[in-house]
């Protein structure tokens, strides 16, 4: 590791939770005569790099902050340089530096700089609102605040496999949601299709990811994370409120999925170009009834296989007075074929708000998970 990088890195440790990029600034002009810093933090609409000081939003398509951002690989244009911020496939932004150095390998160790910097503001997001803020065009909703705190993160990506997931309207989300963990040979996914509107329906999707939470700690099946949460639910609402989910745990060896349909979104795979729906059991939906009894379906995967949950919001989203439909989705995801599951997430968003001429009404939820295959 060379010497700017590693007092980079001791910087970044050491630095006040909302004083990272200026403390970084000063590294980066004695190490590498750059006179100016910002970070570009991608929005909650995935539409926007939103500076954390000065400067306007960039929003131009195919600007170079944003091929930084879409390739995950340094970009310099116009003696600026463009570093993608990011973590474990969670992409957060892009560290700005001008001048940009001119030597390949001064890039490369700004890029490890900006990863760093990636993993520093993640430890200290909690500790102040700092990041949080900057990274909003607009005001959340209180709903829709209590629905992104909840989140683990929006992309995650290891070796065996890829995810990511978009929560819409991204700024006034009320019920939908997802969750996901890993221990390196399970992942495991849920997703939400909340009911309700505003913090009632916040209220209800947080019981029952915190319920299935609690029951995945504690190292139920996937039938009895569904009955725990169907219980935390029923025993509150009794009956009153309910909602649907479905539940999802890969076998990052062998490609096992175990599924368990709890009046869930759709689950659709994606394999060689060609767009399936798999063939679900419905079951009722979380705190219907009294003590539910679940259980689960299990499906092989294939290398390469890609699979995508989407809510009704998504199916049923409408522009002038036409219905967006199971045809145009699976036409759609088949073009996704070659795209990153972030990309892939991001690029359905977008054809849904051209589809509708704005943001979406109702709540919808958008997940990719690719398996990729064993690795050593």
């Amino acid at each position: 590791m060379s010497e700017p990088v590693d007092r980079a890195r001791r910087v970044l440790n050491e630095a006040p939770a909302d004083l990272l990029l200026d403390r970084i600034a000063d590294v980066l002009a004695t190490g590498y005569g750059i006179t100016r810093v910002d970070l570009l933090q991608v929005d909650y609409r995935l539409a926007a790099l939103l500076p954390l000081v000065g400067d306007e939003p960039v929003t131009t398509p195919g600007h170079p902050a944003w091929r930084c951002f879409d390739h995950q690989s340094p970009t310099v244009a116009d003696d600026t340089g463009y570093l993608p911020v990011s973590m474990r496939g969670e992409r957060r932004g892009v560290l700005v530096v001008a001048p940009a150095p001119t030597r390949p390998a001064a890039l490369d160790e700004l890029t490890e700089i900006a990863t760093a910097l990636a993993h520093e503001i993640a430890a200290v997001t909690n500790g102040t609102d700092v990041y949080r803020s900057a990274r909003r065009s607009r005001r959340l909703t209180l709903a829709a605040e209590m629905q992104w705190e909840m989140l683990p993160g929006r992309s995650r990506t290891r070796p065996s496999f890829s995810l990511a997931g978009q929560l819409e309207p991204a700024y006034a989300v009320r019920g939908d949601s997802f969750d996901w963990s890993d221990d390196g040979t399970q992942v495991w996914l849920s997703t939400i299709n909340g009911t309700g509107e505003g913090v009632a329906a916040a209220m209800l999707t947080s019981l029952a990811t915190h319920a299935l939470r609690n029951a995945r700690r504690s190292g139920l099946g996937l039938a009895d994370q569904a009955a725990l949460a169907d219980q935390a639910v029923y025993d509150l609402h009794r009956g009153d409120r309910h909602l649907a989910a479905l539940l999802m745990e890969l076998d990052l060896r062998s490609g096992l999925l175990t599924v368990v349909d709890a009046g869930s979104p759709r689950l659709v795979l994606l394999r060689d170009g060609t767009v399936r729906e798999l063939p679900l059991e419905a079951q009722f939906p979380l705190g219907m009834f009294e003590a539910t009894d679940y259980r689960e379906q299990r499906f092989e995967l294939c290398r390469g296989d890609r699979l995508f949950v989407v809510s009704d919001g998504v199916i049923d989203a409408t522009g002038q007075d036409v219905r967006y439909g199971e045809t145009a989705l699976d036409r759609f995801l088949r073009r996704t074929g070659p795209m990153e599951p972030l990309d892939a997430v991001r690029s359905l968003i977008g054809d849904l708000r051209a589809f509708v001429a704005g943001d979406l009404i109702d709540d919808a939820v958008v997940v990719c998970l690719d398996w990729t295959g064993p690795q050593d």
